[in-house]
C-alpha cells in the first residue's frame, strides 16, 4: 500500500488530513506500511511514557486475556484492579488513597467534579457549585471537562449547551514585561483566584482545579514557585477543593510520579491517564482523598460510573507499567534527560532568533515561535506555523504537537515530549532534524535565521 495516497476510508476525525498506515512500533520509534521510520518525539500525544512495544506489558495483557478480558464491577472484585489501586494510592500524597478507574483523561476529570459536587452536598454545602478554572487550559473533551476548558476554540461552538465556569488568567509570566521579581509574578497570577472566589461569592465555589505543568494549551507551562504554595494557601482559606489536573502529567513525565511533588502540592483530587497505562490500553484514573470520598460513599453512594470502569485487562496493562516505570527507574531518566534536552532546545533558540521561549520540565517540554523575542509578539496567524513546521518535522521522521497559544487563533508553540527511554542518541536525532525543520521554515517564510 502506497502512504502517499491512501485508499477511501470510512473514518473520520477532526479533519481529511490523511497520514501513512501505521506497521509496527518499537521503543521510540514508528514504522509505516512503505518502512519510513518516525521517531515519536511527542509520545503520541504526551502518552506512551514507557515507550512503544515493551514486552513485559505486553506478557502481562496476554497473561490477563488468557484469564479474563471482562468482569463488571457490580458483579465482581477483580485482582488485577486491586492491585493496581493500591500501588496507584502507594504513589500518591498522604491521604489520597481511594482510586476510581476510567477509560481517559475526560473521563478522570469529569469523574473529579462530580465527586467534589457530591461531597458538598454531602457535607451540607450544596450551595457550593462553581469550579474555577485557568485560561488557556484543556481538561478534556466531555461537555463537562469542556466547560473548565478555557481554549475557545473547542469551547466556543458548545457554549450554549454548557455552565461554562469561572476562569482566571494562567500563570504565563514568560509573556510579562515588568519590573517584578518572580516570587511577585507568582504571587499576582495566584491573587487572581482569591479575587475570582470574592467576586464569584466563597459560599458559592466549590474547587480550583489546574495542570501543575501546563499541557497542550499552554505548552509545558510552569509557574513561578511562589504561585503554587499561594494557591494552595486560598484554598484552604476558602475551604474549597484543590483538583490538580495530572492527566499529562503524572506517571514520571515531569521527573516526579507527579508534578505535583515538585512543589509539595497536596491536592483533594488528582485526575490521571495518558501515560498512567502509556497507551498499551485506554485507561485512567481519578485519586481521591478519603475525606472526600468518605462522606459520599455514607450519604448514599457516588452516582456515577463507566461500563469499563476497573476492567481486568486495563488494569493488567496499567499495573505492569507502572512496574516498568519503577523497574527502568523512569522518573529519573526523564528528569535528567529532560535537563538534557533543554539544554539542546534552550541552544536551538541561540541560533534561531524565532524561538521566543523554551519552558517545561522534565521530558514535558516546548519552545513558542515569536516574530519579536523582545516583545514577545507572536508570529502573523496567517503564516499557520504551528501547521508548517509540524509538517517539515513530520516529512523527516520527527513526530511533534503543536497548538496554538495566544487564544487559540494565534502564537505557535511546540511540544517536544519523547517516552521517557529516550537515551542521548535520539536527543541528537530530535535535535537535528528540529534544526534542519526549523532552517526550512524560517527559509520558506524569510523569518530571520540568525547564525
Amino acid at each position: 500500500m502506497n502512504s502517499i495516497t491512501p485508499p477511501p476510508s470510512n473514518l473520520f476525525y477532526q479533519t481529511r488530513q490523511r497520514r501513512p498506515l501505521l506497521s509496527e512500533a518499537r521503543g521510540v520509534y514508528i514504522w509505516d506500511v512503505d518502512g519510513k521510520r518516525y521517531l515519536d518525539g511527542s509520545s503520541g500525544a504526551m502518552v506512551v511514557n514507557i515507550g512503544h512495544g515493551n514486552e513485559r506489558v505486553l506478557a502481562a495483557m496476554r497473561e490477563q486475556m488468557a484469564k479474563a478480558t471482562f468482569g463488571y464491577r457490580l458483579h465482581f472484585e477483580n485482582e488485577p484492579a486491586e492491585r493496581l489501586a493500591l500501588l496507584t494510592a502507594e504513589k500518591m500524597p498522604e491521604g489520597l488513597n481511594r482510586v476510581f478507574f476510567v477509560s481517559g483523561g475526560s473521563e478522570a476529570v469529569e469523574s473529579a467534579i462530580k465527586l467534589a459536587r457530591q461531597w458538598a452536598v454531602a457535607t451540607g454545602h450544596g450551595k457550593r457549585w462553581k469550579i474555577i478554572s485557568r485560561e488557556p487550559s484543556y481538561h478534556g473533551a466531555t461537555l463537562g471537562a469542556l466547560a473548565l476548558t478555557g481554549y475557545a476554540p473547542m469551547t466556543a461552538p458548545f457554549a450554549p449547551m454548557m455552565r461554562m465556569m469561572p476562569k482566571v488568567p494562567a500563570p504565563r509570566a514568560y509573556l510579562d514585561r515588568d519590573n517584578l521579581s518572580d516570587e511577585a509574578r507568582g504571587l499576582k497570577y495566584a491573587e487572581t483566584l482569591r479575587d475570582k472566589i470574592i467576586e464569584e461569592g466563597p459560599e458559592s465555589v466549590l474547587a480550583f482545579i489546574m495542570e501543575p505543568v501546563g499541557g497542550a494549551s499552554t505548552g509545558a507551562l510552569v509557574a513561578p514557585d511562589s504561585y503554587y504554595r499561594r494557591i494552595a494557601e486560598i484554598c484552604d482559606e476558602f475551604g474549597i477543593l484543590l483538583i490538580l489536573d495530572e492527566v499529562m502529567t503524572g506517571a514520571g513525565r515531569t521527573g516526579k510520579f507527579l508534578a505535583a511533588e515538585h512543589w509539595n502540592l497536596k491536592p483533594d483530587i488528582i485526575a490521571l491517564s495518558k501515560g498512567f497505562a502509556s497507551g498499551y490500553v485506554p485507561l485512567g484514573a481519578m485519586v481521591a482523598h478519603e475525606r472526600v470520598v468518605e462522606p459520599v460513599l455514607a450519604a448514599g453512594g457516588f452516582i456515577h460510573g463507566y461500563t469499563y470502569a476497573g476492567n481486568p485487562l486495563a488494569c493488567a496493562a496499567g499495573l505492569a507499567v507502572l512496574q516498568e516505570i519503577d523497574h527502568e527507574n523512569l522518573v529519573r531518566r526523564a528528569e535528567t534527560t529532560g535537563a538534557a534536552l533543554k539544554r539542546e532546545l534552550e541552544g536551538l533558540m541561540e541560533r534561531f532568533p524565532v524561538i521566543g521561549d523554551v519552558r517545561g520540565t522534565g521530558l514535558l517540554l516546548a519552545f513558542e515561535l515569536v516574530a519579536d523575542r523582545q516583545t514577545m509578539q507572536p508570529l502573523p496567524k496567517e503564516i499557520e506555523a504551528h501547521v508548517h513546521l509540524v509538517e517539515e518535522a513530520y516529512k523527516r521522521g520527527l513526530i511533534i504537537y503543536s497548538r496554538r497559544t495566544r487564544g487559540g487563533i494565534e502564537g505557535d508553540h511546540f511540544m517536544i515530549c519523547p517516552p521517557l527511554i529516550a537515551d542521548e542518541t535520539h536527543i541528537a536525532e530530535i535535535v537535528t532534524t528540529l534544526e534542519e525543520s526549523l532552517t526550512a521554515l524560517v527559509s520558506r517564510f524569510g523569518l530571520p535565521s540568525g547564525r
